[in-house]
């Protein structure tokens, strides 16, 4: 089957698949397509995500659904929500032409009772996560005793988040007649397990392997300290302007941290992870899909469902465990035959990981130095004009009257006084700092503080993330740089978080920020507790007992730091 129409699919969803620009089928749609529309057992598919695995399954059955009946016939497992919605709309347009299929989303972080509602259609598809596939059998909103298949799609996904003990409810729910399609990305031995109690003498397909890794995907890799990882970071987003990226880190606590980094240091970046609600997470989409951000920060799991074509870089902040992770995270760049870049930011206690990642996926990764402060000018320089020279949109109409007399000036000044204006802050930030690049990292410096990790351990002990991996195995987040020889910090509870309008183009340091807390609270007959102090380029953050709110916002109003006004607010 090379082209659609040489399928047995109807006239009806050929039609539908037609309008959406379908010609030809994907590699793994050429070969499930014609498996479920003719034989009657069981499948384990195993394809990248990306690889139009919701036509490969959802456009064979469509045909054999049973459109005068209103029971539901099948049913469409999914770890998120957002990869629930996405194939919940793909099935719709699917079904553009059969008007008497109706297909339902059921998920979590939405109102239980508007779903429930929505049942009302009798829909004969029922897409949704296991979690409140549950509660809505609990409800017996749900009735699956004439479900003739059922797909797990990213199962591996959803036995990594715990979701175990919910499908076999799930699964136990629906007749032994059925048909179980089972779609994953990797293969490991959770989903094995699964597949032998659940799956009876499944057929397996499978496109591509672990091996098989993008050839238009350049793999770098760049060593450096634990404490130096953010500043890394933004030297490696500065050193590749115009990229739109996504950014993967392990756990939803660091990647808050990362993106509130890049949001205070003036970056279009936001974080995507499971402790946002689902309006949260649909605006988060929305901007990254219309590229009002160009950076999004995501945990693994939140980051199934979103499909782009256009990504020109994935970053991984924090190794996964899993190789076939590090490679199922770098192939969300480099598609629709584009070039991708993928950047890993590895800890010198790693190179075992490293290793190992590169034995088994056979990828071949170039060691890089983090790029020095001229080497990211140059860059900026480069992206300046590549922006200028491809980017055309007449917007406004200029009056060329408007111009000065520019003839006292040769094109070369011009362009270097234009280009003095674009990268002035940066320049100006980059000749003040040091550079990483000939660094030496390993030191017990470069190690977590014990506050961070306990600040982890406090997330769980040896649990498991709702975002993915076990809470032991987490990476640490954060740079907390606070003086060491301070009493023990207090509980996140107990501390109060301040915007403080002053930063380091200001001149101030740690020292001078712990000198106005202490000003400010002088009056106090015991020292406030102070927490971390992050010193940014045009403001700055700080913690300080919640008792001492008061005082330090009344305290600093009297007060000036080199002639200048200070101000403190609770951050947000």
């Amino acid at each position: 089957m090379n082209l659609f129409t040489e399928s047995n699919l109807s006239a009806e969803v050929l039609q539908a698949i037609g309008d959406l620009g379908f010609v030809e089928p994907t590699e793994i749609q050429k070969q499930t397509i014609p498996f479920i529309s003719t034989d009657t057992r069981d499948l384990i598919a195993l394809a990248a995500t990306g690889t139009g695995k919701t036509a490969a399954f959802s456009l064979p059955i469509l045909d054999m659904i049973d459109d005068n009946s209103r029971k539901i016939q099948l049913l469409v497992l999914c770890p998120t929500r957002e990869l629930c919605l996405q194939i919940t709309k793909d099935i719709k347009n699917y079904t553009k032409y059969l008007k008497d299929i109706k297909t339902t989303a059921v998920y979590g972080g939405s109102s239980i009772m508007d779903q429930i509602r929505s049942l009302r259609d009798k829909p004969q598809i029922i897409v949704g996560t296991p979690g409140r596939v549950i509660d809505m059998i609990g409800r017996k909103a749900l009735d699956f005793s004439e479900v003739q298949w059922v797909v797990l799609d990213e199962a591996d996904e959803m036995l990594s988040m715990g979701f175990k003990d919910d499908l076999e409810t799930i699964l136990s729910e629906t007749p032994e007649t059925k048909q179980t399609f089972l779609f994953s990305a990797t293969m490991n031995k959770e989903v094995e397990r699964i597949s032998k109690n659940y799956l009876t003498n499944p057929h397996r397909i499978s496109v591509g392997s672990i091996n098989a890794v993008k050839k238009n995907i350049k793999h770098e890799f760049y060593v450096v300290g634990y404490r130096q990882k953010k500043e890394a970071l933004k030297r490696l987003i500065d050193a590749n302007p115009n990229q739109y990226s996504i950014i993967f880190c392990r756990t939803r606590m660091e990647t808050q941290e990362v993106a509130d980094f890049l949001m205070q240091n003036g970056y279009a970046a936001d974080a995507l992870h499971g402790d946002l609600s689902q309006a949260q997470r649909d605006t988060v989409m929305k901007k990254f899909r219309l590229k009002n951000i160009d950076i999004l920060v995501a945990t693994d799991v939140a980051a199934r469902g979103l499909d782009v074509d256009s990504l020109t870089h994935v970053i991984h902040f924090s190794l996964p465990d899993d190789p076939e992770v590090f490679v199922h995270r770098s192939g969300r760049t480099g598609r629709a035959g584009k070039d991708g870049i993928s950047m890993t930011l590895a800890k010198p206690e790693e190179s075992r990981k490293m290793k190992q990642i590169k034995s088994e996926t056979k990828i071949e990764m170039v060691e890089k130095k983090i790029p020095t402060g001229k080497e990211i000018i140059k860059a900026q320089v480069e992206g300046v004009f590549e922006k200028l020279l491809t980017e055309h949109v007449d917007v406004i109409d200029f009056d060329e009257s408007l111009i000065p007399d520019l003839s006292a000036f040769t094109k070369e000044q011009l362009v270097s006084q234009l280009l003095q204006f674009q990268l002035k802050e940066m320049a100006t930030y980059y000749q003040n700092s040091n550079d990483l690049a000939d660094q030496k990292f390993g030191s017990r410096d470069d190690k977590p503080s014990r506050r961070d990790r306990d600040r982890d351990s406090r997330d769980g002990r040896g649990g498991r993330d709702r975002d993915g991996g076990s809470f032991r195995d987490r990476d640490r987040g954060g740079d907390r740089n606070a003086s060491r020889d301070r009493k023990p910090r207090r509980s996140n509870e107990d501390m109060v978080r301040f915007f403080f309008n002053l930063g380091k183009k200001d001149q101030l340091k740690k020292v001078d920020m712990l000198e106005i807390i202490n000003k400010a609270t002088s009056k106090s007959k015991k020292r406030a507790d102070i927490g971390n102090i992050e010193i940014l380029e045009k403001f700055s953050f700080f913690e300080i007992e919640k008792s001492f709110k008061n005082e330090v916002m009344d305290g600093l109003t009297s007060m000036k730091f080199r002639g200048k006004e200070m101000r403190a607010e609770v951050a947000n």
